[in-house]
Order: C-alpha cells, then sequence, then structure tokens
C-alpha cells in the first residue's frame, strides 16, 4: 500500500512539473541576439543613371548625399499566439532582446529623429510616420489645403513577419536589414544673369508624401509641402531636400515598373532676399521632373535671372517683388519618436 501512495504521488508531482514546464515554455522569454544593417541610398533609379554622370550634374560626391548611419533603433515585437507586444531599444549595430516564443512579427526604426513623428498606437503592420508642421508667412499656398512641414530626418525601416520567436532552450539570433524611408532630392536654381543682388534664398516643394508606411516604404495619399533653405553657389541656388517621396507609391519590393499617380502634380518655389532688403519670388511646375523620380533624385531649374527693385519682368516665372517680412521660419514640433 505504502509502494501504491507513493507511486501516485510521484505521478502527480511529475504531472504538475510537465503542466508548469509547458506554461514556462509558452510565456518563456529567451535572449535573442539582434545583428542590423542598412542599405545606404539616398535616391532609387528609374531611369536616369545618376550615379553614373552625376560630376557633370551637380556640385559633390554622388556617395556623398548618402543618408548617414543612426545611433538607436526601435524595435517592436508582436506576438501572434498571447497578442502581446514588445519594446526594445538597440544600438545601431544591434543588442539583445528578451523575446518570447513562438512565432511574431517585427518592425525596426531609427529612433534617434528630431522632427520625425511616429503613429506607434497603430499595429506594427500600420504604423506611419510623418514630420513636423512648419510655418511660413511669405509662402501663398502652392496647393491649396496642404499641410507645410519640415524635410524629415534620416529614417531607415524593417519589418519580419511569420518570424520564429525565441527558443525557450536555448539563445536564438535574429538579423535585419533596414532600408532608407527617407529619400533626398538635390535641387539646382540656376541664374543666367543677377545673381551678384542675392543675399539668402529658401524654397518650398508641393505635392510630396505626408506620410510614409514603416513596414515597406510605402506612401499613403496624404500631401504635403516641404519647406527647405538653400545655398548660395557661382551658378545660383542649391539645396537637398528630405522627402518620403511621392503620395500613393507602393512599397520598396514593388520599385521596379511602379508609376506615378498621373493625377498629381508638383510645384517649386524660391523665395530669394536681396540686398537691398526685397524678396523675389520664382514658381515653377516640376510635374514632369518628379514622374521620372519619385524616390529623390535632381530637380534642375534654369533661366532664372534677378533685376534691380523697380523693374518687373516675365520670363516665364511667377515673379513678385515685397518686404521679406520674418525670416525665421515657425517650428511647430510634435511628440517625438520612440
Amino acid at each position: 500500500m505504502k509502494i501504491i501512495k507513493t507511486s501516485f504521488l510521484c505521478v502527480l508531482v511529475l504531472l504538475a512539473v510537465t503542466s508548469c514546464r509547458e506554461d514556462l515554455c509558452y510565456d518563456h522569454f529567451r535572449n535573442t541576439a539582434v545583428s542590423l544593417s542598412y542599405e545606404q541610398v539616398w535616391e532609387r533609379d528609374y531611369g536616369m543613371n545618376h550615379a553614373q554622370s552625376w560630376d557633370t550634374v551637380a556640385n559633390g560626391e554622388y556617395r556623398s548625399y548618402c543618408p548617414s548611419l543612426p545611433e538607436t533603433v526601435s524595435m517592436h515585437a508582436y506576438s501572434q499566439e498571447s497578442g502581446e507586444s514588445s519594446l526594445y531599444f538597440l544600438d545601431r549595430q544591434g543588442g539583445v532582446a528578451g523575446l518570447r516564443s513562438g512565432k511574431c512579427d517585427i518592425l525596426l526604426y531609427n529612433n534617434d529623429t528630431e522632427y520625425v513623428v511616429v503613429d506607434d498606437n497603430a499595429s506594427v503592420a500600420e504604423m506611419t510616420a510623418t514630420t513636423t508642421t512648419r510655418s511660413r508667412l511669405t509662402l501663398n499656398p502652392l496647393h491649396s489645403g496642404e499641410r507645410t512641414v519640415s524635410p524629415p530626418d534620416v529614417l531607415y525601416g524593417a519589418y519580419l513577419t511569420d518570424m520564429q520567436g525565441a527558443d525557450p532552450h536555448r539563445d536564438t539570433t535574429l538579423t535585419a536589414v533596414l532600408r532608407p524611408l527617407v529619400y533626398t532630392y538635390i535641387i539646382r536654381y540656376e541664374f543666367d544673369e543677377g545673381l551678384e543682388y542675392a543675399k539668402l534664398a529658401r524654397g518650398a516643394i508641393a505635392g510630396m508624401a505626408e506620410k510614409v508606411m514603416l513596414k515597406d516604404g510605402s506612401t499613403t495619399s496624404d500631401k504635403a509641402t516641404v519647406l527647405f533653405d538653400c545655398e548660395l553657389c557661382q551658378w545660383g541656388f542649391l539645396a537637398r531636400v528630405t522627402t518620403f517621396g511621392v503620395p500613393s507609391f507602393p512599397g520598396e519590393q514593388f520599385r521596379d515598373g511602379a508609376m506615378v499617380d498621373p493625377a498629381l502634380d508638383f510645384k517649386l518655389n524660391l523665395e530669394v532676399l536681396c540686398a537691398n532688403g526685397k524678396m523675389t519670388t520664382f514658381e515653377h511646375d516640376i510635374t514632369s521632373q518628379v514622374r521620372k523620380q519619385p524616390r529623390g533624385g535632381l530637380i534642375v531649374v534654369k533661366g532664372l535671372y534677378l533685376i534691380d527693385e523697380d523693374s518687373q519682368v516675365d520670363s516665364g516665372f511667377d515673379v513678385s517683388v515685397d518686404d521679406w517680412g520674418e525670416w525665421t521660419d515657425v517650428e511647430l514640433p510634435d511628440i517625438e519618436i520612440r
């Protein structure tokens, strides 16, 4: 009888231990080594071949416009089994994360930005990024109803779905390549004459994407006007403008053969402050150039010129002269990226 009782107790203990181990495995966290790398490009080539002819069309080496590497990265991990989401903060190269066992979806993006705003209330597959509002008193709207914004900071992202989570019995590894979500337009305003009258300049590009999907770099239909500053060169003004690209554009995996929505149009503005304190404004339609370069590239406006303050001229651009007003744009910061 004693032997039977002892055996029965052993069975109960074994069942209890087995049940605990199953529960423990289900909720178990295990160290996962995360290794990160980056694709550093500032434009996508849709047939312009800028990389092969760059020394003849713009200042600076082609590679010099590539985005820098981030300092820190946020990693959202969504467990498909438990439905819970965890947030980890990693270094540029990666780090160690305590992931749950089972399948999970993982979203990564750099969090060391000043102007980028992430909607982290959405699911990892639906999270978007935008940029902060920036106003300019002297700017007449190029597109009615568009929000005027700051150029977004360097932003990378990666999305991994149906990933096998941590092995409860051993440490695992995870590798990811983060790709750009922000692209750069190099804008050249070339003057034929009168550049000696110029002192400072700033511009705006209308019709660009206001939001980008973090998972794949696709853009929503929302449009914004991006405000930027320019630098004076011997031939005119040069601007390096970061954007999310054009609206309603598919993700990176659909890059080849993708077309820009034919209903979209894009406009460019330039405000020049002359030495006499007066401002001259130029506006130009750049739709044909942007359609060929939906994710960064080179935009050139030629044939500009300045004249003395009392003259009027019709050079194919909308030109006006007025008091400059406040030079400094008004930045309206939103919540910080997390």
